[in-house]
């Protein structure tokens, strides 16, 4: 692993429901190097969506650091500095594509630029590339409901990278997908990887797609139960 882009020091999470404490996250210690595919595994509510969502600022962690590319994501107090730091650093791809049905694909896509003030005839140039990068580019006068799921979520995956962010956060992001297309998803993170230089962080319940990763990380009960290395994915899908 080169230099880390992600460094979480101590993290901790508890989420008051109800009168209850939920403990979430329990001490999580992990670094993430630049151009790195990791994968974050684990059963369901052992954590993996609370860090992903703290690693990308969408919640605060109870205690401890988070640090982004030498931001301290951690003390980023008001809304408009994590806003600040997801627009700037985070692109975000989710198990349910959150397209917005009346637009078309390559409008979709331009959603981030348009938050961002980009000039529209530069907005439409790159996210026509960002669909050509997803190979989609012949579909982008579609809309949500002319197109696969697979089609859906790379056109999701496209609106996550065409603000250019140094970091990729999936969270689960081949659940609604069949096996060849989540396979071509994964294929599709790798060539992210070598062709723009992001950063993956993915939670998936599939151990079959391990063999794409660098590194997976296994949480239980919100703690850090083993880090994986490539020669050790194998045996962590069973295989």
């Amino acid at each position: 692993m080169g230099m880390p882009l992600v460094e979480v020091r101590d993290v901790w999470k508890v989420y008051e429901l109800g009168g209850a404490r939920v403990l979430a996250l329990r001490g999580v210690n992990l670094d993430v190097g630049e151009r790195e595919f990791l994968a974050v595994v684990g059963p369901s509510g052992s954590g993996k969506s609370t860090l992903l969502h703290l690693i990308g600022g969408l919640d605060r962690p109870t205690r401890g650091s988070i640090r982004v590319g030498g931001v301290e994501v951690s003390s980023l107090r008001s809304d408009e500095e994590l806003s600040r730091y997801r627009r700037e650093y985070v692109g975000f791809v989710f198990q349910f594509f959150h397209l917005i049905p009346r637009l078309t694909a390559l409008e979709n896509v331009e959603l981030p630029l348009v938050a961002r003030g980009v000039d529209p005839r530069e907005r439409r140039r790159r996210a026509m590339e960002a669909l050509r990068i997803v190979g989609l580019e012949h579909r982008a006068r579609h809309r949500p409901a002319e197109l696969s799921g697979g089609e859906q979520q790379r056109v999701a995956i496209a609106r996550a990278v065409v603000a250019e962010p140094r970091l990729l956060l999936a969270d689960e992001p081949t659940g609604n997908l069949d096996s060849a297309n989540a396979r071509l998803i994964m294929g599709l993170f790798r060539r992210l990887i070598d062709e723009l230089g992001v950063t993956v962080i993915m939670a998936t319940h599939n151990l079959e797609l391990l063999g794409y990763c660098d590194r997976a990380v296994r949480l239980v009960d919100g703690a850090v139960a083993g880090v994986y290395g490539r020669g050790e994915l194998a045996k962590l899908a069973g295989g």
